[in-house]
């Protein structure tokens, strides 16, 4: 018997909601389960303390601190070149082989595992540029490894700028440079923006790349060229030996905390700057 077009419409329409709500529950329920047993554990001496013996006791202080700078080296680093790249591609160059060969590389780097970043970054910063296990050839190694993700989100995000836009910037007698800083870069700041936030979670939550570039020190850093142990790769260690499980759900979600403080933080910036602009 054949299915009347309100019939089919609805059942697609039910479907496509209910395998969206699946995704939404599967999320939810993995963020409850990790904050029902971490939260607890969140305390003023749990963030301030260095850990100690092993992490079975003490806090994470010094984690919080290398996942912080480690990121931080990261963005800094991969931001110019990503969104640079972005620029070059959609405002500097036609449709060719140049940009063909661009847009390969950020895709095969996209595909690239972690592990393979990691190992990378061991053999070329640790040991052949004799950084060290230390936080500027971890902070290296994840710009690298974001880069592929701000240079694409940035060129979306500015492909979607009306071409209007820039025809009135020269209409005005500004430089396409002018044009450029003035116009399409302030019209595309959030999807920019959001590829950057897309990028410092990636950072914040990578393990098997900063394990072999940062390393698993548990002391407070006190340079860039000093080793540390980012949350999420002690959250990977006390889990995986069975240290202490316990904190090992606290560093859980402190990490899904300060990522949801990121993303609300960089979007409410973004909108202030957007309204200043209006």
């Amino acid at each position: 018997m054949k299915m009347n077009a309100n019939t089919s419409q609805k059942i697609a329409k039910f479907t496509i909601w209910a395998a969206a709500l699946f995704v939404i529950a599967i999320l939810f329920s993995i963020i409850a389960y990790i904050l029902v047993k971490g939260i607890p554990m969140l305390s003023w001496e749990f963030l301030t303390d260095i850990p100690r013996d092993m992490g079975r006791s003490g806090g994470i202080s010094s984690s919080i601190v290398g996942t912080l700078v480690v990121t931080a080296v990261a963005v800094i680093v991969a931001t110019p070149f990503g969104i640079g790249t972005a620029i070059y591609l959609t405002e500097y160059t036609r449709e060719g082989r140049i940009t063909r060969i661009i847009r390969f590389s950020a895709e095969s780097l996209a595909g690239i595992p972690s592990i393979v970043y990691g190992l990378f970054g061991f053999i070329f910063f640790v040991i052949y540029l004799n950084m060290g296990w230390s936080i500027l050839s971890g902070g290296l190694t994840m710009a690298i490894m974001i880069l592929p993700t701000i240079i694409r989100t940035s060129e979306e995000a500015i492909r979607t700028v009306p071409q209007l836009y820039r025809e009135v910037g020269f209409s005005l007698g500004l430089t396409k440079l002018q044009t450029i800083t003035r116009t399409v870069l302030p019209s595309a700041l959030p999807g920019i923006v959001n590829g950057v936030i897309l990028s410092i979670g990636r950072c914040v939550a990578e393990t098997a790349a900063v394990i072999l570039t940062a390393g698993s020190a548990l002391r407070m850093p006190e340079s860039l060229f000093s080793p540390t142990r980012t949350m999420a790769v002690h959250f990977y260690i006390l889990a995986r030996e069975g240290i202490s499980m316990d904190n090992a759900y606290g560093t859980a979600a402190l990490l899904i905390i300060l990522i949801l403080l990121l993303n609300v933080g960089f979007n409410m910036l973004v909108n202030r700057f957007i309204a200043k602009g209006r």
